[in-house]
């Protein structure tokens, strides 16, 4: 049985349909020998409890796709209501990697760098990749994680924009 069937949707409504869901907005990132490596994601979610897991989606074009796969380790900065500027930056395609000028501080166990100002952290192995049309889906074992703001609500993303939380 061929589970895989091409949607008789084109791409533009399925981004609008997949664009009623509200999502979080973070910054994943990794190192390599060129420098750092970040990258605007909203494909992120939590999967387990036991034993502590999440996964990412990467799309195979992204310079961040071999850039995490060498390394194998990687760092998640849930952005804050206020960052929306740096959501933006590195959602750009074709960012150079090197020197990292925002504000930040490198992970203790993996190297990755997190993002000063998120309103969470965590740092992360990846424990299965797994192919996804034209991502890649990591799952990654949480090594560390912590709330670093409890003063603002997270950044969200809703129908191909960043919207607020209502009293945040």
């Amino acid at each position: 049985m061929d589970l895989v069937r091409k949607s008789p949707l084109d791409a533009d409504v399925y981004r609008d349909v997949v664009g009623r869901f509200l999502t979080g907005v973070t910054v994943v990132s990794t190192r390599s020998p060129h420098g750092a490596r970040l990258m605007t994601a909203n494909s992120f979610t939590s999967v387990s409890l036991e034993p502590l897991l999440v996964l990412v989606c990467i799309e195979w074009s992204a310079r961040f796709h071999a850039a995490v796969l060498a390394t194998g380790e990687w760092g998640v900065s849930v952005l804050a209501a206020d960052q929306e500027p740096l959501s933006r930056q590195f959602a750009v395609r074709g960012s150079p990697p090197g020197a990292l000028t925002v504000p930040h501080r490198l992970g203790p166990l993996t190297g990755a760098p997190l993002l000063d100002g998120a309103v969470a952290q965590m740092e992360c192995r990846t424990l299965a990749e797994h192919p996804g049309g034209d991502h890649t889906i990591l799952i990654g074992s949480v090594l560390d994680g912590a709330v670093t703001r409890d003063d603002i609500s997270p950044l969200v993303f809703y129908r191909g924009d960043y919207t607020r939380l209502a009293g945040g």
